[in-house]
């Protein structure tokens, strides 16, 4: 066998096999091979459209096909014109009755700049491999990214990190409800009665998953075709539920991939007749679905700072706040710190729908924290730190358990890492002990900070004047709390005017 197997690229790019050796593998490094009009040119020579799509406040991507030379004419330039409706209207495009900052009446609803992320290029492979890239918005005056933007708000998140030295990375978990329903039986049921993918529980099952094997294996197969490696996917405790674990990388590529792998789920479900839902709490007496989200930050040199030296690995840390920080480092206390101190003020950001607070509330049953707690690899808390001994130093991280799998990933991973640098910039200290040391009473008693526990109860705490998530430069500020709490005070108002099945069943008789 040669020592320098031949590379051949197949027609989707983004795979090679390596003779011989029988090898698949990714190839990250062919984006970085676009560098030039030319090159762009030469990757698309034998197409004729593009798909392109940003991503708005609800998560939702917002795209559509372009033909190859006004995709070309645009990615030469600033980028295209983009009507700024996507940032003014709601998940069913419901224009927000409220004049909120980016698009309303007053500026009748102008374009905004989508700029060409060229980084971002795949191909769709259950579309004949057309083209695809994503967006992000910019301030047509300005050329600046747009702070509503969730591709924007990350951008700026990681760059203010990049300024002290730290690059932001991340690994997003998603548990998915699956069932035999499509978007015309949905409505035809009027969303009741609704078809498991499978029965009863049966988490990590090598049974179940046999009874949809061509599209549970797709869904692995199809993701790495388009670009999104997946680190584990498997069965988890409820009917027909899915849990996928993107692998970890670089925070802006964590969130492009989480948004880009609900797609995936949905397009291949449309194949194999299976809705797959991200909703966190569809069944009330069943866990919910989570969108565990892992963070940790390298410096220039790419070493973990949340990691403990060499020299602490046998008995840890001696300066740390409690044993189970002991393997943590002092930069990943004082991030950790942070998290604590300003999640009840962003919460919003981490659980952005009505239904999101119903998988908390009550939550500990279930694994689902509603207050501000943490522990070493505790399940039962809100952040979960993973460190030594149960991994290895570079594998040091902070799994964040509040979000949902309804969460915007990039504003869930711009609170977490604007809060974190936060604490470090204050150097925190720990607001409380870990989980293991608090009582039941503890919440009661005020030791233990509980999070809002509604969506209404949390976008006030957000907006309020004293706000952390209002502070600037460290946080938000102003525009882009006025203008998403705008769009949650909408979600509100729709909650509070509708009436549910659950009310009709309880008075309608008997009030």
């Amino acid at each position: 066998m040669s020592d320098s197997p031949k590379i051949v690229l197949v027609r989707n790019p983004w795979l090679c096999a390596v003779l011989r050796n029988e090898c698949i593998f990714f190839m990250a490094e062919t984006v970085k091979g676009i560098t030039s009009f030319e090159d762009l040119n030469n990757a698309l020579k034998d197409d004729i459209k593009v798909k392109v799509a940003g991503i708005d406040v609800d998560g939702v991507l917002r795209g559509k096909f372009m033909s190859k030379q006004k995709f070309l004419s645009a990615a030469s330039s600033d980028g295209f014109g983009f009507c700024s409706v996507v940032f003014g209207w709601d998940i069913h495009d419901t224009v927000y009755p409220s004049e909120l900052l980016i698009s309303n009446k007053k500026n009748g609803y102008r374009d905004l700049l989508a700029a060409i992320d060229l980084s971002t290029f795949r191909r769709i492979p259950w579309e004949d491999n057309v083209p695809f890239f994503l967006v992000s918005f910019l301030d047509p005056d300005t050329k600046q990214p747009l702070v509503v933007d969730p591709r924007g708000i990350l951008k700026i998140t990681t760059e203010r990190a990049a300024k002290v030295g730290r690059k932001c990375f991340a690994g997003v978990e998603y548990e998915y409800f699956n069932f035999k329903e499509t978007a015309d039986s949905l409505a035809a049921k009027r969303f009741t009665d609704l078809q498991p993918l499978t029965p009863g529980n049966h988490g990590y099952s090598l049974l179940r998953t046999q009874l949809n094997n061509d599209y549970f294996r797709d869904l692995f197969d199809e993701s790495l075709k388009f670009r999104i490696p997946i680190e584990g996917h498997h069965t988890e405790t409820g009917p027909g539920v899915l849990e996928t674990a993107l692998e970890y990388t670089s925070a802006t590529q964590m969130a492009d991939n989480a948004i880009l792998f609900k797609y995936l789920a949905k397009s291949i479900g449309m194949k194999h007749g299976v809705l797959p839902s991200f909703m966190a709490k569809p069944w009330a007496n069943l866990p919910g679905c989570s969108g565990h989200t892992h963070v940790s930050m390298r410096d220039e040199a790419g070493k973990n700072v949340f990691a403990v030296q060499a020299s602490e690995l046998e008995k840890g840390r001696s300066d740390a706040a409690y044993e189970d920080t002991k393997f943590l480092s002092q930069e990943g206390e004082w991030f950790l710190a942070g998290i604590l101190d300003g999640i009840a003020d962003v919460m919003p950001m981490v659980v952005p729908t009505i239904n999101g607070y119903k998988r908390l509330v009550g939550g500990e049953a279930f694994w689902a924290p509603n207050a501000a707690t943490y522990g070493y690899d505790s399940r039962a808390a809100s952040i979960r730190i993973i460190s030594p001994p149960s991994v290895p130093p570079a594998s040091t991280r902070l799994e964040v358990r509040v979000p949902g799998a309804d969460m915007n990933p990039y504003f869930t991973m711009s609170a977490i890492f604007l809060l974190g640098l936060r604490g470090i910039e204050k150097k925190l200290a720990l607001p409380c002990p870990p989980i293991g040391m608090l009582t039941a009473e503890d919440r009661v008693n005020g030791k233990v900070k509980m999070l809002p526990t509604s969506l209404e109860a949390a976008t006030e705490r957000m907006m309020r004047p004293d706000s952390i998530a209002r502070e600037d430069p460290l946080m938000f500020g102003n525009d882009f709390v006025d203008h998403f709490g705008g769009t949650r005070l909408h979600e509100v108002r729709l909650w509070n005017q509708a009436v549910t099945n659950w009310e009709v069943e309880r008075y309608i008789e008997l009030a």
